[in-house]
């Protein structure tokens, strides 16, 4: 007989983290472009970041036409990623700056490294967007999934960072419980 299955966090009954989802009334809408194969992975935090934000759009998609992207994209939005050499030099948004305050929309691609960068390759749109970074010492809580990549942070621990910077007055810190949550669940020896 399979595992039940909840329905709202998409994790079985004995490791759902429901109980510990809070709801943000965000002003920033916040894009989630999730890759496929991260949207079957039963540790993904897009998907529960999206739960907790109230203006959010999860899109699980590796590639989207230009016109699907253009009505995804609000026209005063910015690309939560790392600047790297390879790509193009664009404005960092900045805290406390007009940039910051009248930004719409933050676009944050769930994937793993390597998938990220092949989203952001089929879609030279997103290269162009101002750009939201963090630099320093990065610490994640990401203990049951990890990167190849150091000072990395999960996708939902990324956007508590940048929101935090960007909207402090929505508290996004909050979503961290049901990210400790999942953590919890799984480090107590339940499968996943």
């Amino acid at each position: 007989m399979p595992r039940q299955i909840c329905p709202t966090c998409q994790r079985p009954l004995n490791v759902c983290y429901c109980s510990a989802l809070v709801h943000i009334a965000n002003r920033i809408k916040v894009l989630i472009i999730q890759h496929p194969l991260e949207q079957k992975h039963p540790f993904n935090t897009g998907r529960m970041a999206h739960l907790c934000l109230g203006n959010s759009e999860l899109v699980v998609a590796e590639s989207l036409s230009e016109a699907e992207l253009a009505e995804l994209l609000a026209p005063r939005s910015a690309l939560l990623y790392p600047s790297l050499d390879w790509l193009p030099a664009v404005v960092q948004v900045e805290t406390g700056t007009p940039q910051a305050r009248n930004l719409e929309q933050l676009v944050v691609i769930d994937a793993t490294w390597r998938k990220s960068k092949k989203i952001l390759h089929l879609h030279p749109a997103l290269q162009q967007l101002s750009r939201v970074s963090f630099e320093g010492e990065l610490s994640s809580n990401y203990q049951i999934r990890h990167s190849s990549l150091a000072n990395s942070l999960s996708t939902l621990e990324s956007i508590v960072a940048a929101m935090q910077q960007l909207e402090p007055e929505a508290h996004c810190e909050r979503l961290l419980k049901p990210f400790e949550k999942m953590i919890e669940l799984q480090q107590q020896g339940f499968g996943a």
